[in-house]
C-alpha cells in the first residue's frame, strides 16, 4: 500500500451499494440476493472494527449537549435478570448453583430450539432452491405442439368455449335400443387369466386378421339408417367417445360435424391419425417432453426415435389389436355369429387368406327426452360364459414403454403383487384413454371390460412385446372408480348435438387448440377435406407422363 494512505480509515463496501437493481426472478437474481445477503451479513460483523466510523462527540465546549445510548447496560441487564454475576475466588460453586437452578430441562428446551431453527432455515433454504429449479424445469419442458389440421383463414369460429366448461354438463341417460348386429365373436381363452410376469406370454400378431376404422358417412349400414329416418344423429362408438372424454384430453385433435337437413353426422377427416392410440397424454411429462423441446431442438437419436409420440401411438394402437385377437380362442367352434355379416368385408380380402377381426358391430339408438336420437355403431370384441351365462367383453390393452420413465413404475417387479398401484399411475398418465375405453364398452352394452398389461421385451425394441397379465372389470364399476359420469358424459354429447343442430345446414369443425384447454368450432365450406373426381382423374392421367 502507499506510504500516503496508511493512516487513511477504510471500511469494506460495495461499489454499486447506491445502486437500484429491478426484480429479477431468474437463478441469476437469486445468486444476486444471497450475495447481497452474505455481504450485510459481514458488515454487520465487522461493525465494530472499523472505530472511526463510528459517531463520537468531542465538542467540549457544548456542555449542554449529552449523546444519549439506547443501549442497556449489562449491569441492569443482569439485575433484571435476578443474576449477580459470580464472586471472586468461588466462580465454580456460584456457576454449579445456576446450573441447578434452571436445571437440564432447560438445556434440553434450549437444544430442541436451536436444533429446530436450524432445520426451519434449511428448509427454507431447499424450497427456495427447489422453486427456482422447479421454474426452469416448467420453462425446459414446455413443448408446442402443432394442431391436427392447418386452420384456414377463410373458416369462421362461430363457437369458442374452455374444456372445464363441458364437466358441468348433465344430462339423464337416454333409452337405448338395439337396431341390429354384424359380424361374429369369439370366445375368451381362460389361460391368460394365469398370466403373470414370471409366467408371461409373446405377443404375437394378428397379421391374417383385418381391422376396420370406417368413418360414419361411409359406413353402408349407416347410411340406410339415415336414408330410413330412424335418427337424428348419427356417429361412430370411437367419435362419441372421444366427444365424452374430451375435457380430460390434452393432445389435439379434430372432428367434422355435417348438418343435412335434420340429420347431424359425425365424421372424422380421412388423413387424421384420430384412431391412432395416445401413450401417457395426461403425464406430468409426457414422452420425451424434457429432451426434444423448442430450447433443445437437437434431432433423435435411432435409439430416442422409437420414444417419439408419434410412434408410440402406433406401437400402442398395433399392441392393442395383437392383444384383442391372441386372448380369443381359435376355431370356429367357439364362435358366436349375429344375425348379418360384417359389413366391411370383401372377397378381394378372402382371396389373400385373410379374415376380419373377432369384432362384432352392434347399431344402437339412443332416444333422448326431448326426441333426440342418436344412432351409433358400437364395437364388442368377444364373449366369455360365467355362472353359465354368455357375457360380452371388449378388449383393450395398456403398453409399458420405459419403466424408468419419469411418473412410472416397474410393471414386471409390481404387476402381480400390487396391480392397484400399476393402476393407479396408469389412470394418472393415460386418464383419457382410459375413459375413452369406458365409454366405448357403456355405448355398446358390454357387460366386461378386459384390460391387458403388455410390456417391451426389451425397451430399447418396440416391435417385440410380452403380455404380462390381464383384468377383467364391469364398466359401470370401472367408470365410477375412475370418476367418470356418465350423467356428465350424456350431457357433453347432448350440449355439442344442441349447438350444431342451433346453425344452419353445412359443414362444422370441431377443434381442439394444442396448447390450450379450448374448443373452437369453425364454419368451412362444404367441399373442404374432400377431393374432387376431376382432381382424381388428373392425377391418373398424368402418371403415366411422368413415369414415361
Amino acid at each position: 500500500m502507499p506510504s500516503k494512505f496508511e493512516d487513511v480509515p477504510y471500511s469494506p463496501f460495495y461499489k454499486g451499494e447506491r445502486l437500484g437493481r429491478a426484480a429479477d426472478f431468474t437463478l441469476a437474481g437469486e445468486r444476486y440476493r444471497q450475495l447481497i445477503s452474505r455481504r450485510n451479513q459481514y458488515f454487520r460483523d465487522n461493525a465494530e472494527t472499523n472505530p472511526e466510523f463510528n459517531y463520537k462527540h468531542d465538542n467540549q465546549e457544548d456542555d449542554s449537549f449529552n449523546l444519549v445510548d439506547s443501549a442497556k447496560s449489562r449491569k441492569l441487564q443482569a439485575m433484571r435478570r435476578g443474576y449477580r454475576g459470580p464472586q471472586r475466588g468461588n466462580w465454580n460453586n456460584n456457576n454449579r448453583r445456576n446450573n441447578q437452578k434452571q436445571g437440564p430441562q432447560h438445556h434440553r428446551n434450549a437444544q430442541a430450539q436451536q436444533s429446530g431453527k436450524r432445520r426451519m432455515d434449511k428448509l427454507n433454504k431447499a424450497r427456495q432452491q427447489s422453486s427456482v429449479r422447479n421454474r426452469f424445469r416448467r420453462d425446459d419442458n414446455k413443448v408446442e405442439r402443432k394442431p391436427s389440421v392447418q386452420v384456414q383463414s377463410t373458416w369462421e369460429v362461430i363457437e369458442q368455449f374452455d374444456l372445464s366448461q363441458l364437466t358441468k354438463m348433465q344430462s339423464n341417460k337416454p333409452e337405448t335400443e338395439d337396431l341390429g348386429g354384424y359380424g361374429f365373436l369369439d370366445a375368451y381363452d381362460e389361460t391368460y387369466d394365469r398370466v403373470s410376469s414370471k409366467a408371461d406370454k409373446t405377443l404375437q400378431r394378428a397379421d391374417t386378421k383385418d381391422f376396420y376404422y370406417v368413418t360414419t358417412t361411409d359406413d353402408p349400414v349407416i347410411e340406410e339408417l339415415a336414408t330410413k329416418g330412424a335418427g337424428t344423429v348419427f356417429a361412430t362408438d370411437s367419435i362419441l367417445s372421444h366427444l365424452m372424454a374430451s375435457p380430460r384430453s390434452v393432445y389435439p385433435w379434430d372432428i367434422v360435424a355435417q348438418r343435412v337437413g335434420n340429420a347431424l353426422f359425425f365424421d372424422k377427416r380421412d388423413d387424421s391419425t384420430f384412431d391412432l392410440l395416445t401413450v401417457n397424454e395426461t403425464a406430468v411429462e409426457p414422452p420425451n417432453t424434457n429432451r426434444f423441446n423448442n430450447r433443445n431442438p437437437e434431432p433423435p437419436t435411432a435409439a430416442e426415435a422409437i420414444n417419439l409420440p408419434e410412434r408410440l401411438s402406433i406401437e400402442a394402437t398395433m399392441i392393442n389389436q395383437n392383444f384383442s385377437q391372441q386372448v380369443l380362442r381359435k376355431g370356429k367352434g367357439s364362435r358366436t355369429h349375429f344375425e348379418n355379416e360384417n359389413p366391411f368385408f370383401d372377397e378381394e380380402d378372402a382371396e389373400e387368406g385373410k379374415e376380419p377381426a373377432s369384432v362384432g358391430y352392434k347399431y344402437r339408438r339412443f332416444t333422448f327426452a326431448d326426441g333426440v336420437k342418436v344412432v351409433a355403431r358400437c364395437e364388442l370384441h368377444g364373449t366369455m360364459t360365467k355362472k353359465g351365462k354368455e357375457n360380452l367383453i371388449t378388449c383393450y390393452s395398456l403398453n409399458e414403454w420405459d419403466s424408468k420413465a419419469v411418473g412410472t413404475v416397474d410393471w414386471r417387479s409390481k404387476v402381480d403383487s400390487q396391480r392397484g398401484s400399476v393402476l393407479a399411475t396408469e389412470l394418472k398418465n393415460n386418464s383419457c384413454k382410459l375413459a375413452k375405453w369406458t365409454a366405448q364398452s357403456l355405448l355398446a352394452g358390454a357387460d366386461q371390460m378386459a384390460i391387458g398389461f403388455v410390456t417391451r421385451k426389451n425397451k430399447k425394441d418396440a416391435n417385440n412385446h410380452k403380455i404380462l397379465g390381464t383384468q377383467f372389470y364391469k364398466p359401470k364399476e370401472f367408470a365410477k372408480q375412475i370418476t367418470l359420469s356418465q350423467t356428465n358424459m350424456w350431457g357433453i354429447l347432448k350440449m355439442l348435438v344442441d349447438l350444431f343442430m342451433s346453425h344452419p345446414e353445412g359443414k362444422y369443425l370441431l377443434v381442439r387448440d394444442p396448447n390450450k384447454p379450448i374448443l373452437r368450432v369453425y364454419k368451412v365450406p362444404q367441399d373442404t377435406f374432400e377431393e374432387s373426381d376431376d382432381e382424381d382423374a388428373g392425377e391418373e392421367a398424368a402418371a403415366p407422363t411422368k413415369a414415361e
